[in-house]
């Protein structure tokens, strides 16, 4: 652990999920190409689409809608949507298309191998201080055996602009009862945890990836109070 801001006194603790509580990589690998095949084999109109052609509808969508991105569900959605329109289906046949799609995404973007050591060191967290999950991605932790440590999770889109903007952040403040000074939010990004937990009044807590080093990053903001390289590291604070 090392620390780089003084450590004011903590109430509760915040926590980004993806690629900071469990290796997210392979899980979006393997979940965009189940995704992908899926809607290939969903109409025979859609069996050369390729994900190239999904990202340039997200784009073409983004550049008509710009905060389409805050809520990654809705924005994937409404590409398929897109695509299977494109492809001839009826309005009906594609938008009851496009939610088979994102069921079938769901079902794939749950299956979440999550380490024991993140079991243990939430388990010994949640004894002290109230947990609660905020997001910028549509996994749902009550699905892959993370739920029940939290007191609720917060995600970009139905809970307000994604981080770094500081919605979540002030709203989680607001329902836990507490001053941002006293949260400690723990993440692996630089900008979206860091920066934006800082910038909105927290602290921030950087759990480096492998490999980084904050003074060589280039997507550094702002330092974070503490830097940890794995969440075990976190009990110590008890």
């Amino acid at each position: 652990m090392r620390f780089y801001r003084p450590l004011g006194h903590i109430s509760a603790l915040t926590f980004d999920l993806d690629d900071t509580l469990y290796d997210n990589r392979q899980v979006i690998l393997r979940t965009e190409q189940e995704s992908l095949t899926f809607v290939q084999n969903y109409h025979p109109a859609l069996n050369a689409l390729q994900n190239s052609d999904l990202q340039q509808l997200r784009q073409a969508l983004r550049e008509t809608e710009p905060d389409i991105y805050h809520d990654v569900t809705v924005w994937r959605h409404r590409a398929v949507e897109q695509a299977m329109l494109n492809a001839g289906l009826s309005a009906e046949e594609a938008a009851s298309g496009a939610n088979a799609a994102m069921a079938h995404f769901a079902e794939w973007r749950s299956r979440i191998d999550v380490p024991q050591t993140t079991h243990d060191a939430l388990v010994k967290l949640a004894e002290k201080w109230p947990l609660v999950a905020i997001t910028n991605g549509n996994a749902q932790p009550e699905l892959f055996g993370l739920g029940d440590y939290f007191k609720f999770v917060l995600r970009a889109g139905p809970d307000g602009r994604s981080k770094p903007f500081s919605d979540m952040y002030h709203l989680a403040a607001e329902k836990l009862n507490l001053p941002l000074g006293e949260i400690l939010h723990v993440g692996d990004d630089l900008t979206t945890d860091v920066a934006g937990a800082i910038r909105s009044g927290m602290q921030a807590c950087w759990i480096k990836p492998d490999g980084a080093d904050l003074m060589t990053t280039r997507d550094s903001r702002l330092l974070p109070h503490i830097e940890i390289s794995q969440l075990a590291s976190l009990t110590s604070l008890i």
